[in-house]
């Protein structure tokens, strides 16, 4: 675990860390008014605010309405989605799989994408006994063990990964594996189905099809290493993640963060 000003990081118990990649602890003091890109990566996000709330000015699915949740999930997308900035805010993050939306939530990852649902739509009363039990006070490390305790209740309620097609399950994870680095079409003669079929039946699943979800696999590896306490130059991260040159993953700032490195790196402190 690691923290660095405002923030605290750390690693969910063993029971939960098949559900849910990582916590993040955060505390944001007012400011000026502004706008916070939120960039696609390979897990869907959780956001549990202990006080203020997040207002969310525009999905990264333009037919999905805008809103200001307490408690909200964001599903995998290939987007950015925009957040408003300015108001004080506390609360903790978490990093959620695609298997954790059906474990935890109930729900496939596909029926999230490119959406910010409010946490009660889907847990009814439990999200508001969820946000009671983590608001208790205590360091971070301690609302951490309750968010595990808590994960692991409702994992133990839920449907884990019944109703999976082992073939998505397994590209998944062959992809993952590879950093996004893999082939479709050799993934898709893997599995033993046609391109179009392995793409209809993931994007159902997980929300995204092969060839996106490769593709912000490869991104949140390269920004999870610029964030590091390191802070690579980009040309390294580039090439150590599989893109073809420094160019090739500025292009995916571009398009898939609305922002350069530069600028989305001046938002972020580097972790531990």
């Amino acid at each position: 675990m690691g923290s660095e000003g405002s923030m605290c990081w750390g690693r969910p118990a063993p029971a939960v860390a098949p559900y849910v990649g990582a916590y993040t602890g955060y505390r944001m003091e007012a400011g000026p008014p502004g706008v916070h890109q939120g960039v696609p990566g390979a897990h869907l996000t959780v956001v549990l605010c202990l006080d203020g709330e997040v207002e969310v000015l525009a999905n990264p699915d333009p037919t999905r309405p805008p809103g200001t949740f307490a408690a909200m999930v964001g599903g995998l997308h290939d987007g950015p989605a925009r957040i408003a900035l300015g108001a004080p805010q506390t609360g903790l993050q978490l990093r959620l799989t695609w298997r954790g939306a059906r474990a935890l939530l109930g729900v496939p990852a596909g029926e999230l994408a490119g959406d910010t649902v409010d946490l009660s739509a889907l847990l009814g009363r439990r999200a508001g006994r969820l946000m009671e039990y983590v608001a208790e006070p205590g360091t971070w490390p301690e609302r951490f063990a309750r968010l595990d305790d808590a994960l692991a209740a409702l994992a133990a309620r839920g449907r884990a990964d019944r109703g999976v097609r082992p073939e998505v399950g397994y590209a998944w994870d062959r992809l993952e594996d590879s950093g996004g680095t893999l082939r479709i079409a050799e993934l898709a003669a893997e599995v033993g189905w046609s391109r179009r079929h392995l793409a209809d039946l993931f994007r159902r699943e997980t929300g995204l099809a092969p060839k996106a979800a490769a593709r912000v696999m490869r991104f949140e590896r390269a920004c999870d290493r610029l964030r590091s306490r390191t802070r690579p130059p980009l040309a390294a991260v580039a090439a150590d993640c599989g893109y073809v040159d420094q160019a090739h993953l500025s292009r995916d700032f571009r398009d898939l963060a609305g922002l350069t490195a530069t600028q989305w790196l001046a938002e972020r402190p580097a972790e531990a």
